[in-house]
């Protein structure tokens, strides 16, 4: 911890002197160059990700054609991953690492802009309206970390679209039933994704308003490095169905 500490706080120094005596511009240009230092590990978890979005209304189908029957599920679910060439845990190590490495770097962030100096020089912590070592006065960097981390919520999310596997017009009293419950467990998930999808930029931006500037600086540039990331894998993503959303709603007002 104390090796990468040195390397991060040298590297920072670095990047502030490079711009100027400028802490602000270090921390922007430092998220850039290790975000894109991480993109190896990044792009294939997206990736990744992307492929089982895409899978995962068949992957809803075979666990209802095969409910009760895990194992008939499990040998189901494989054949479909074959078929796409889809691994559910390309994933999963990659996230891990870039896990492990940003909370490193949270931490070593948090040490720096609590130092004054640094390699005996004096650190000047203000960039534009800020004091980077304290938080925003103005909340505007709460309100930016916020709404861009809702706006990258929104790329990702997959519209939250209501199966109809069981058929809705049958008078039969048992798929009648089982419509119920279909649409129950769809309000249910989708009710479920609607409150996450806005609960997280609330979180991240309460955050934001009470810890460093600094810190809520990198937020902000994490997530924009973000958004560009998830544009490059899969366009604009679940934010195409909510603007169409959107644009219904508002021509149903003007009607």
């Amino acid at each position: 911890m104390e090796i990468a500490t040195q390397i991060v706080g040298q590297a920072l120094f670095f990047l502030y002197q490079l711009f100027g005596d400028s802490l602000g511009w270090s921390i922007i240009f430092f998220t850039l160059i290790l975000r894109s230092l991480l993109l190896p590990l990044t792009i294939p978890s997206l990736r990744a990700a992307d492929r089982m979005k895409k899978i995962q209304p068949e992957l809803n189908k075979l666990k209802k054609k095969h409910e009760g029957d895990n194992k008939r599920i499990q040998a189901a679910q494989m054949e479909l991953y074959k078929k796409y060439n889809v691994n559910p845990l390309a994933g999963c190590l990659p996230q891990l690492v870039q896990l492990g490495i940003l909370i490193v770097l949270y931490r070593i962030l948090i040490d720096f802009l609590n130092h004054t100096e640094f390699n005996g020089a004096t650190i000047d912590p203000t960039f534009l309206w800020l004091n980077l070592s304290q938080p925003d006065p103005y909340y505007i960097l709460a309100v930016v970390a916020a709404a861009s981390q809702l706006f990258l919520s929104f790329m990702i999310a997959p519209g939250a679209e209501k199966r109809d596997i069981v058929p809705n017009k049958s008078k039969k009293k048992k798929v009648q039933e089982e419509n119920k419950k279909e649409e129950d467990f769809s309000e249910m998930a989708a009710s479920m994704q609607q409150q996450m999808l806005y609960i997280m930029p609330l979180m991240t931006g309460v955050l934001a308003a009470r810890f460093p500037s600094g810190l809520a600086l990198y937020w902000v540039m994490t997530t924009l490095f973000s958004i560009g990331q998830q544009y490059y894998i899969s366009g604009w993503g679940g934010l195409v169905m909510y603007y169409q959303r959107l644009k219904i709603k508002l021509n149903l007002v003007k009607n």
